[in-house]
């Protein structure tokens, strides 16, 4: 069993940190290089960036920024944002980032998965996966940072990310995202239980307890 991991989740709107509430209203909060000096001193295990905007806003990532993050960190680092194909990956992997996250791209290109790990291996890719309940207590998965609801439930994206060959899963609860009220339990353990591959669970943490 893989040892447990403390993953900051940092927010980017291009070349500013910003924190949300369930995925509204982001707010500035500083500068994201000057984040990193921070968390280099607390050690945490990973450092995963995201930037929020890019897909929304047709973006490309802001490969001066990553560069300058990279530089700057001392921890293994992760990134999202406006990836949506091998060469973009293959780009951030190499300034220096250890893994890439996607996921708006992959409802319509599940296969990028699978040619990432061709080129990189698995152990570099992450899918990122927003859930959020609907009235009947489904766990129904959302695309472009929660803004629209695609027709996939929990498991049935989980099993068709996985057999692509992903390396890991970052599970989001929205309506915990932001919130520090605590994990959504019942979600994560739905599908820590049915994935084979390690689980990021992200959304809601606020104390040691959660």
């Amino acid at each position: 069993m893989l040892r447990k991991r403390i993953i900051p989740t940092l927010q980017l709107i291009d070349e500013s940190l910003v924190k949300t509430v369930k995925f509204k209203s982001p707010k500035y909060i500083g500068d994201p290089v000057n984040t990193v000096r921070i968390f280099n001193e607390l050690e945490v295990d990973e450092l995963c960036f995201l930037d929020i905007r890019a897909t929304e806003e047709k973006r490309k990532p802001n490969m001066n920024i990553l560069k300058e993050i990279a530089d700057e960190c001392f921890m293994p680092l992760s990134f999202g944002g406006g990836i949506n194909t091998v060469d973009d990956a293959i780009k951030i992997l190499s300034i220096g980032f250890e893994k890439i996250i996607l996921n708006s791209c992959l409802f319509e290109k599940p296969q990028l998965i699978s040619d990432i790990v061709k080129e990189a291996g698995s152990q570099s890719l992450i899918c990122s996966v927003d859930v959020n309940r609907n009235i009947f207590g489904k766990y129904k998965i959302y695309k472009n940072s929660g803004r629209i609801k695609t027709d996939y439930e929990l498991l049935e994206w989980l099993k068709i990310v996985q057999n692509e060959g992903v390396g890991e899963v970052m599970l989001t609860s929205i309506e915990r995202e932001g919130t520090w009220k605590g994990f959504d339990t019942k979600l994560f353990k739905t599908a820590a239980d049915f994935l084979k591959v390690p689980l990021i669970c992200n959304g809601g943490a606020g104390s040691i307890m959660d």
